[in-house]
């Protein structure tokens, strides 16, 4: 008997007692339920996201945020190449692509944008003498062949608003000179990954932007 919960109440279902035909038969019977899920609009979609941003930005630490408190890493280090994380929302699964933000692993990134289906692009909002650098990464991204001429949603994070120095969100956004952009679908949040502010009102727009955009 396997007690399966797709719906709102335990589906009971009940084989024969011939052990090995239950063995062979449950890898059949649960691609056919995991389908049904999917009919049925119980299975969240999965989504590709791409996490850019010069090194030390706080990209790592909005994403492990993201995740359950049960899930989170206590200790952070800096990521070396990239790392994939997922986290989910109320109706996507969203599987992260956390790549390197120092400057001799910045070269990997145009290898992932194909796959990329959203960009989450987190700036430190604190460091006003590399915005010119990361303004510069930006525009490079944004002239990239696999996303020139793509509408695919861009998420920004002005993050480290909690430290005293911090520019707004408006002044990030007038420096990285992000109303030029007007082919993709856009949004800046003030954040502060540490505590989590921020993040909540980003994935949110994330979600319904990423949802038309499939």
């Amino acid at each position: 008997m396997l007690i399966f919960s797709v719906f709102k109440k335990p589906v009971l279902i009940f084989f024969p007692p011939d052990l090995q035909l239950i063995c062979e038969s449950l890898p059949h019977i649960m691609g056919l339920l995991d389908r049904l899920s999917g009919l049925l609009g119980l299975k969240k979609k999965e989504v590709h996201v791409l996490c850019l941003g010069l090194d030390n930005s706080g990209k790592t630490t909005i994403i492990n945020k993201l995740k359950p408190t049960n899930a989170q890493s206590q200790d952070i280090v800096p990521t070396i190449g990239f790392s994939i994380q997922k986290f989910k929302s109320s109706s996507l699964s969203f599987t992260v692509f956390d790549m390197s933000g120092q400057g001799r692993y910045r070269n990997l990134w145009e290898h992932y944008y194909k796959e990329g289906q959203a960009i989450i692009f987190v700036i430190d909002s604190s460091d006003k003498l590399r915005m010119v650098v990361a303004k510069e990464e930006l525009r490079t991204l944004l002239n990239h062949p696999d996303i020139k001429h793509r509408r695919i949603p861009i998420l920004f994070f002005a993050n480290k608003m909690d430290l005293r120095d911090a520019l707004t969100s408006v002044k990030v956004s007038q420096l990285l000179c992000l109303e030029d952009i007007k082919d993709k679908p856009w949004h800046i949040c003030a954040s502060d990954a540490i505590k989590g502010e921020g993040l909540q009102e980003g994935v949110d727009w994330l979600q319904e932007n990423t949802i038309q955009y499939m």
